[in-house]
């Protein structure tokens, strides 16, 4: 079974593949510094500071002595990571040296030590009194996003269109569906695994593409980096004055490193040991996630009912989704009842989808020919080697002088046994 993995990097992957001269105008503004700070591994992020006042270069030796040696892998993740961001540059002359990026270190120190804000003009009256409470807020965002999956999945399964152009969803839908002539389009491994995914990864993936694209529109990657950067400085719920938009909490967690994810949401499935499935949910798109991996019985106003069955398991193994995605799955999303046990998903349940998983890997079917028959023994052990040297042998029996070769190289063996045969 082929194994597909979707990576949704974090905004810094995405800071670091830009040029070092888009690099430099990004630390112009303190406000992005302070977000790049803040996004870094805790070890690089403890390396900037302590060489928040120092101008000059410093040896790596002397770095190298500020961690434990039983730190060093962490040490040369951190080093990597604040050499791509171009926060650190490195000069090799009698020895290797690293030295703070001027710009950066000199708008951080004075947004940290003088303070800012950013410019914001007073609202009106009249659109104050009409903001919402941050509870409609998050209601409204979740309601979007799930309404924007719905479509991006499928046109047809959307409750209500989103104000995305059809070139713009087919920019997202890349690498998610794969479409046949005359067909309706169908979920890739990538998209199975990507509807699994939590939130945070679902959101910088989409972001991640709609960066990627945007300099076909003629949008310069820096600068939408920069604005989204920015938006993390703003608090949910408060207008910001380019036409008094309202930034949600998934805007303002945007530029949060995936592994530093913000407060766990609450969960709304309940796993039985007899493999029995309950989920609270008035969700659309939860049910439809929950029928990936399982069989749906049916689907109360704020109740779906289901069983995880080795039926639907295969057939969700066979779509490209892992016994560990489906288990990581049932466990982010537990329902508050049954979330602080140990564990939240029962370990029969766990265990029974790995054997299940583990069932549909015991065998590979490799096309294969077989060969005996050989004229001499020296014919036999060269065509053993030949097939070696191509990495193609599959099996062999000295004994009867027979053996099992690879499909693939069929063909060239034929070839090799008529020269031999000469």
């Amino acid at each position: 079974m082929p194994l597909v993995k979707i990576i949704a990097k974090n905004f810094m992957d995405m800071v670091a593949s830009l040029t070092a001269r888009d690099l430099d105008r990004l630390y112009e503004n303190p406000f992005i510094c302070e977000a790049i700070l803040r996004s870094l591994p805790p070890l690089a992020k403890k390396y900037v500071m302590q060489m928040f006042y120092i101008d000059g270069a410093i040896p790596a030796k002397m770095m190298e002595e500020w961690v434990l040696p039983d730190g060093f892998t962490k040490h040369r993740v951190a080093i990597d990571r604040l050499v791509q961001l171009r926060l650190f540059s490195e000069e090799k002359k009698k020895e290797t040296t690293y030295r703070l990026n001027s710009t950066f270190q000199s708008n951080l120190r004075k947004h940290l030590i003088y303070g800012g804000a950013l410019p914001r003009e007073p609202m009106p009256s009249g659109i104050t009194a009409r903001l919402p409470t941050l509870e409609d807020l998050e209601a409204y965002a979740i309601g979007q996003w799930e309404c924007f999956l719905l479509q991006l999945i499928s046109s047809t399964q959307a409750e209500r269109p989103t104000n995305f152009s059809s070139s713009m969803m087919k920019v997202f839908q890349r690498g998610l569906l794969s479409r046949r002539d005359k067909e309706a389009p169908r979920l890739t491994e990538s998209g199975f695994q990507f509807l699994l995914m939590d939130t945070n990864a679902q959101l910088w993936y989409i972001v991640r593409e709609y960066i990627s694209n945007s300099q076909e529109r003629g949008i310069n990657q820096a600068d939408l980096i920069s604005f989204l950067l920015e938006l993390s400085f703003h608090v949910a719920g408060e207008g910001r004055k380019e036409n008094w938009f309202i930034p949600t909490k998934l805007a303002t967690n945007l530029s949060m490193s995936l592994t530093d994810s913000s407060a766990r949401k609450e969960g709304f499935i309940v796993v039985e040991t007899n493999f029995r499935m309950y989920a609270y949910s008035t969700s659309k798109l939860h049910c439809e996630i929950l029928r990936l991996f399982s069989k749906v019985e049916y689907q109360l106003p704020n109740l779906i009912v289901g069983a995880i069955t080795k039926e639907s398991l295969y057939n969700a193994f066979e779509n490209g989704i892992t016994a560990e995605q489906i288990i990581s799955f049932l466990q982010q999303n537990a329902h508050p009842r049954v979330a602080d046990r140990m564990p939240s998903v029962p370990e029969n349940v766990c265990d029974q989808i790995r054997l299940w998983e583990s069932d549909l890997n015991r065998v590979e079917m490799t096309p294969a020919h077989y060969y005996d028959e050989f004229p001499s023994r020296d014919v036999f052990e060269a065509a053993c080697d030949y097939a070696r040297d191509q990495s193609g042998l599959l099996w062999e029996d000295p004994k009867k002088m027979r053996l099992v070769v690879k499909a693939e190289i069929h063909m060239h063996m034929r070839e090799f046994l008529r020269g031999q045969n000469k």
